[in-house]
């Protein structure tokens, strides 16, 4: 099987590292010279079981799967496959390629990666999105001696800060201010990188193509240096909350006002947290941030807390909320609806908030929580990215039920019954 690769990534067929990191701007052709090693493996007469992957399991198809699969076409050699398209996996004599992502669907808690011990090759799509809790459980279960394991990331630059750039790279300064230049750490000898842009594929590229991404320098230069060039921006770009005061810890003064629980288990954390109200603001404060954590593990953790009160919790999880109260604990749910996200994020945006440097998960997702953006175009949506929003969506819960309203309306359910009880109107 013969195949122009961009002779840049040549070293992806002739090296043998564990990691490959393709890292870079737009319009590079990772993607697609990733395609052609799995197509070439695929039909090679070595030992190849590869799994193609992304965070959720149906982004791949119309990514990484469309590419492969086109591929094999433009080589002849698809009619000579066993294809299950349903469940995006192809197969050659003993050799296979499957589909597998971390998630099923956004919205599931509950999906565990399944193990991938005889898999020798992992090519992982817009890698930045992976967790690294997630990455390194899937490190660790790649076991195989029937070939050499080799492990591909593909991604566009993350912010400074990602554990990706944490683990592999060392950061220099650009021309552009606010923005770095990755280089892999001195003494890593297991991985290969590979950094590229739409300048290292012009020849695939058409001349409108290749103008709209210069004409980003001067129209959108944060997109243009960080999605098109590939430097690591200094913070996400839509990053939704900024100006937090980290503090030691919670002053004695403080009240008590909040606890926050957000349910995760097996591939999302639980996050547990208290809000305090002090000298005009508020303060958060990380209790825990844990995966596998049961419902009398989260209520023996408060039950701990040398003050009681009120907790929010997650609404979509009603028998774990009545659960907590079987414990004796005063669990309210979270309202949703209808733009409650975004109104929810403004309510917080306008509070005076100070944050305990104790709370590393939390503050970790507070640099990272951002509003969708647009990898093409570079437009920033209405509605937040759906990760890094575990605590972000436990301090949402926990400062919208202080609004001034219902602040009264509980004050006013709580009062002693009889012929005393105080008046009080909720809408004043």
């Amino acid at each position: 099987m013969e195949q122009q690769v961009n002779r840049v990534y040549k070293p992806l067929f002739t090296e043998h590292p564990r990691y490959f990191i393709f890292m870079g701007g737009r319009g590079a052709g990772r993607s697609t010279v990733a395609s052609q090693y799995a197509a070439s493996k695929l039909v090679s007469d070595e030992y190849f079981r590869c799994a193609i992957m992304r965070y959720i399991l149906g982004d791949i198809r119309n990514s990484i799967y469309r590419e492969i699969t086109d591929r094999t076409r433009e080589n002849g050699i698809f009619d000579a496959l066993e294809v299950n398209d349903g469940l995006m996996t192809l197969r050659y004599g003993r050799n296979s390629l499957n589909a597998v992502g971390f998630k099923r669907s956004s919205g599931d808690q509950k999906s565990k990666l399944k193990s991938l011990a005889n898999y020798n090759c992992i090519i992982i799509e817009e890698a930045d999105e992976i967790p690294e809790a997630d990455f390194m459980q899937l490190d660790d279960s790649i076991r195989t001696l029937k070939g050499d394991i080799t492990i591909i990331l593909l991604l566009n630059a993350p912010p400074k800060g990602h554990w990706i750039l944490n683990r592999w790279f060392d950061l220099e300064k650009s021309q552009a201010p606010n923005f770095y230049i990755p280089t892999l750490k001195q003494g890593i000898t297991d991985t290969l990188f590979i950094s590229t842009s739409y300048e290292d594929n012009r020849a695939n590229l058409s001349p409108q193509t290749i103008h709209n991404y210069e004409n980003y320098r001067h129209t959108k230069p944060d997109h243009y240096w960080n999605m098109i060039r590939g430097y690591v921006p200094e913070t996400a770009r839509g990053r939704i909350y900024s100006g937090w005061q980290e503090i030691d810890a919670v002053p004695h003064e403080a009240r008590l006002e909040r606890y926050w629980v957000d349910f995760g288990y097996t591939n999302d954390p639980t996050s547990i947290g208290a809000v305090y109200y002090y000298n005009g603001g508020y303060i958060l404060d990380e209790l825990a941030y844990q995966y596998e954590m049961s419902n009398k593990d989260i209520a023996d953790l408060i039950k701990l807390q040398p003050k009681k009160g009120i907790i929010v919790a997650d609404s979509a999880e009603p028998k774990s909320i009545a659960e907590l109260k079987r414990y004796g604990l005063t669990v309210v749910s979270a309202e949703k609806g209808k733009d409650s996200i975004t109104n929810g994020i403004q309510v917080v945006q306008e509070q005076q908030l100070s944050i305990t440097r104790s709370s590393v998960n939390t503050i970790n997702e507070y640099e990272k929580y951002c509003w969708h953006v647009d990898k093409a175009t570079g437009e920033v949506a209405n509605y937040p990215e759906d990760r890094f929003n575990h605590s972000m969506d436990g301090i949402r819960y926990a400062v919208c039920s202080l609004a001034p309203i219902r602040q009264l309306k509980e004050y006013a359910d709580n009062l002693p019954r009889g012929p005393q009880k105080q008046k009080v109107n909720p809408a004043r």
